[in-house]
């Protein structure tokens, strides 16, 4: 027998000691070809049955660890290392997937016949082919490590087993349920489970019901399937809302202390008429030299929510507060998001104040921020404070002057400061995209009843543009103070984007300016261009879609979208954990600036020298974060905001689908939003619901398809983004929240 020889170094450990793995992966390299286990038996000289045995179990084991790779039909081959890389997967619907492994390299496609096992998020081992080679020649390895561990969906039975037929599409293998009580009260009913045993080429997937969520049609099932399918916690431990009640329902003396008192400035909130958190209160007034003066107050959760308490670890984990239609999950509990930490009106709330002074023509010249105390004036909202504005003799502006004498004068400057940003902003050249935004009106049940536009006002657009204002500070304030923040970063359009875009305005005879480095500008002299046509809105939308995605950042890259140089979030840390963290680190630093003042105090009088250490260690405690752990934190952040947007749509399409089941076999008048190889989609007019035309629906004639111009097209008509068309539900889908439309006619313009 050839054994290798680090064979005997095994000997004591293995009962039938055989041949080391590098001894079997030079054999390959002598025999320059695939081998399959009986010739590698024969080479090795293995003829006894344990042998024979303990060889499977490590090529088995070799397979295992990407050594080796095996085929039915050709055998072992040896795995070139250089070619191994590793990265979390994305599955379709339809069964295949690509891996994401670098972020600076085209994700790799995988074929549906290689994923029987693999589920949603896993990190994977794959062996990529060279460039040269088709896409679906990549093969997957191992699966490195699951990350699902719940599955949600609809208990049923079969024969004697119970099977769970998973919510998630992509999540096709076939789930057996244990049994148990629960299962035997539970059959046709949403139940979410824990996984126990993940599948093998001999074992399905084993899961363990864990809660009963309810029937298919039950109120708020929607938003119940859609946290879970994505692993978000909707409720409490007791140890975190036990924390949360020990800290009161009130502000107490001893926390009013050393904070500058706002409490006779005549702060409002204003916000949307369902809004319970309330982050943000303002002021403003005129100063003598004529500019203004603007105070942004945002409720200051960094003192009761401290780095790495029960509060604090929750809070990151879930990163932000995630909304669906009816229903928002906090990311603190409602004891602190709608109570101590909101700026509710007429009670004392401690805040963190961005105090600015703006000039005439709506440029910050100054800025400096301040740990507060207010006593909110007024909660008002968008129409209330619009009424002032726009109708201020209407029944409503006149009821909100006798209430409160302070609050119209205060809303009238607000809009005057407003004008002049406004202005400002237009000269600096940030994009604004004015999109319409649809309200989904929910019975008890949490049905839509019906789908309305949003509109916005100038109330609207004052909150927004004073935030900005503040954002702006808090990032050149990171930016001055050489602080590891976390900044919101928006990068230009990428030129594939930019292509695609400029290939599809070609077709409406329109064209975005700057060549390949358009500016927001740019942008927006095309919006203006566009703002009377019919197709108007479905332009915007092509637009937008040719933006790269924001995100958060260690590194200032500026915002391309608002045409700043630099940004960051500070005014909503009750919902966003990247505001908590910045707020931190302008409390850390107006601490250590008052405790340096102490410091030098001492040092005069040569008293307590060995206090003099303590600033840097209080500095540290504020704000435990270093350039490595805010790197973490902004790709943590980001990976979560993205996730909370994907919940909130799934929510909207699947309670849209629901909605649309009573019009099954009508018809509406739509515009076609998107062209692919499968037909074309479209959005219907009022509700924005969307669908696909499929291609072998369409009625007349040859279609042929042109990805450059992103349309369908024969002799006689075509179909391409922006074309009105007459379409009829025709079916909907409510697992996979899409509904499917059949072409009823064309209608030109």
């Amino acid at each position: 027998m050839n054994l290798n020889p680090t064979a005997p170094l095994s000997s004591p450990i293995y009962d039938n000691p055989i041949p080391g793995r590098e001894f079997i992966l030079s054999l390959f390299g002598k025999m320059k070809k695939n081998l399959n286990r009986e010739q590698i038996a024969h080479a090795l000289e293995l003829k006894n049955a344990e042998q024979k045995e303990a060889l499977r179990r490590r090529l088995r084991a070799m397979e295992r660890d990407g050594q080796l790779m095996f085929s039915q039909h050709k055998g072992y081959q040896v795995i070139d290392q250089a070619l191994l890389v590793s990265g979390v997967i994305t599955l379709h619907a339809d069964g295949f997937g690509f891996v994401n492994y670098s972020a600076s390299e085209k994700d790799l496609f995988i074929a549906k016949n290689q994923l029987a096992h693999v589920f949603e998020g896993d990190i994977v081992q794959i062996l990529q082919e060279a460039a040269s080679h088709k896409r679906s020649n990549n093969k997957l390895i191992k699966i490195i490590e699951h990350k699902t561990t719940h599955l949600a969906g609809i208990l049923k039975r079969q024969g004697t087993d119970y099977v769970l037929v998973a919510d998630n599409t992509k999540c096709p293998q076939k789930v057996q349920v244990a049994q148990c009580q629960l299962a035997n009260t539970s059959v046709g009913q949403y139940v979410n489970t824990k996984i126990t045993q993940y599948p093998t080429f001999r074992h399905a997937t084993q899961v363990q019901i864990t809660e009963v969520l309810g029937l298919p049609h039950s109120a708020g099932m929607e938003t119940k399937l859609a946290l879970r399918r994505h692993g978000v916690a909707d409720s409490w431990s007791k140890d975190l809302l036990a924390q949360a009640s020990s800290l009161g329902n009130e502000v107490t003396e001893q926390d009013k202390l050393a904070r500058v008192d706002y409490r006779l400035f005549p702060f409002v909130t204003i916000d949307g008429e369902d809004a319970k958190d309330f982050d943000d209160a303002v002021y403003c007034e005129r100063t003598e030299q004529g500019n203004w003066r603007l105070l942004v107050a945002i409720a200051d959760v960094s003192h009761y929510v401290k780095p790495n308490d029960v509060l604090d670890i929750e809070a990151q984990q879930r990163a932000t507060s995630i909304y669906c239609p009816g229903q928002v999950v906090p990311m603190l509990p409602e004891a602190l998001s709608n109570g101590l930490c909101s700026l509710n009106p007429h009670e004392d709330r401690l805040v963190l104040v961005c105090d600015m002074t703006i000039s005439q023509d709506g440029q910050v010249t100054q800025a400096n921020f301040t740990e507060g105390l207010i006593h909110s004036h007024a909660r008002l909202t968008y129409t209330q404070a619009h009424a002032v504005i726009a109708k201020p003799h209407s029944s409503s502006a006149k009821q909100l002057a006798e209430l409160n004498a302070d609050v119209s004068p205060l809303i009238k400057n607000l809009h005057y400061l407003y004008l002049d940003l406004s202005a400002a902003r237009k000269l600096r050249g940030a994009i604004d995209f004015d999109t319409q935004e649809l309200k989904l009106n929910l019975n008890k049940n949490q049905k839509i009843t019906s789908i309305e536009p949003i509109e916005r006002n100038d109330a609207h657009r004052m909150i927004e543009e004073f935030m900005l204002c503040a954002n702006v500070c808090t990032a050149q304030f990171l930016d001055k103070h050489q602080i590891p923040g976390l900044f919101r970063v928006h990068a230009g359009p990428q030129q594939k984007k930019l292509q695609t875009l400029r290939a599809l305005l070609a077709e409406k005879r329109l064209q975005l300016g700057g060549g390949d480095k358009p500016t927001p500008a740019d942008y927006n002299k095309l919006l203006n261009n566009i703002s009377q046509r019919s197709d108007a809105s479905v332009i915007r939308t092509l637009l937008l879609r040719s933006q790269s995605q924001a995100e958060y950042s260690a590194n200032n890259q500026g915002h391309f979208g608002l045409a700043y140089n630099a940004y960051a979030h500070f005014t909503s840390p009750i919902r966003r954990y990247a505001d908590l963290v910045t707020h931190r680190a302008i409390r850390a630093k107006i601490q250590a600036k008052q405790q340096n003042g102490l410091q030098r105090a001492i040092s005069f009088l040569n008293v307590f020298a060995n206090k003099a250490s303590s600033v840097s260690k209080l500095a540290k405690k504020a704000y435990p974060y270093n350039l490595e752990s805010i790197e973490t934190l902004s790709l943590h952040c980001s990976a979560q905001s993205r996730k909370a947007n994907d919940i909130s749509r799934e929510v909207e399409s699947a309670l849209k689908c629901s909605y649309m089941e009573k019009y099954l076999g009508d018809t509406f008048t739509a515009t076609i939003s998107g062209v692919s190889s499968a037909g074309f989609f479209v959005e219907l007019d009022c509700t924005g619901v969307e669908g696909l035309v499929a291609v072998s629906s369409f009625s007349q004639g040859e279609f042929v398809f042109n990805a450059a111009k992103q349309q369908w097209s024969n002799s006689k008509q075509k179909f391409t983004i922006g074309e009105r068309v007459n379409v009829t539900l025709k079916s909907i889908d409510l697992r996979q929240r899409k509904m499917s439309f059949s072409l009823a006619s064309l209608t030109f313009h």
